[in-house]
């Protein structure tokens, strides 16, 4: 499974470095062997990356988890280093809910043995995504896939996180602001759902065999308009989410003086 790794270490020697990380008990040498086993994922990465990139998406990513995400996850989700599917990743964002299944399927093309976590129909702590996990040259590379609603809100979470409580991503921190931050979740999906239930109901009326050029003119009619109204629904959106974040921002700031 480790391919370059597999040559320098053992699946039990990750597992007994993982260890000693949970426990903050790792040596110099452990800390030397994780870069080792950190950089065997860059090649991998790169393709992940430039595949992305060919098809006129803007990834962004980085090539190794840092040392302090990786005991973090070892602590919180009592995993080992030897199973981790995120040391590298790469993220991508996409408009809407229709452009996030495009690239799915166009990923699933690519590597059709991937592993998908579809986290809209089940969302994680409120957070919403597809994450699809790949295999390049027997390492795994995780591909985030979120629309620009899911962004915002992924992006404003890791703000209060680092800002009020690290575990507010995690579903924790103050009661507040998880159900704020859940009910953001519920309205930006349910938004998202208009998008893509009236793209779907164009499209079945376009092709129908049984209604005609006519039909699809009166929605037409209407479609600049109800465009507008949507923008302007996420421009809203977005400005409350940014201006929740900022109310707990000055008070944290304020409270540190």
């Amino acid at each position: 499974m480790w391919g370059y790794v597999a040559e320098k270490l053992s699946i039990s020697q990750l597992n007994k470095i993982g260890e000693r990380l949970r426990k903050n008990l790792e040596s110099e040498e452990d800390l030397r062997l994780l870069d080792v086993f950190r950089s065997s994922f860059t090649p991998a990465y790169q393709e992940v990356f430039d595949h992305l990139s060919q098809l006129g998406l803007k990834p962004g990513g980085r090539e190794g988890k840092t040392t302090l995400s990786i005991r973090a996850k070892l602590v919180r989700e009592r995993t080992r280093l030897s199973r981790m599917q995120d040391i590298a990743g790469c993220r991508v964002e996409v408009d809407n809910l229709i452009e996030q299944d495009r690239v799915v399927d166009e990923m699933k093309v690519r590597w059709p043995c991937a592993l998908i976590h579809d986290r809209r129909v089940k969302p994680s702590s409120g957070y919403r995504a597809v994450h699809l996990v790949v295999e390049v040259d027997g390492l795994l590379v995780e591909i985030q896939i979120r629309t620009s609603l899911q962004h915002s809100w992924a992006s404003a979470t890791e703000k209060l996180s680092d800002v009020c409580d690290p575990e507010i991503k995690y579903g924790g921190g103050p009661e507040e602001i998880q159900k704020s931050l859940t009910e953001f979740s519920n309205v930006f999906a349910i938004i998202e759902n208009v998008e893509r239930n009236y793209a779907e109901v164009r499209a079945v009326i376009a092709n129908s065999v049984m209604k005609g050029k006519k039909e699809v003119d009166v929605l037409d009619e209407n479609t600049e308009k109800l465009q507008a109204d949507l923008k302007a629904t996420h421009e809203g959106l977005n400005a409350a989410l940014k201006k929740f974040c900022e109310r707990f921002t000055i008070a944290d700031r304020e409270g540190s003086q």
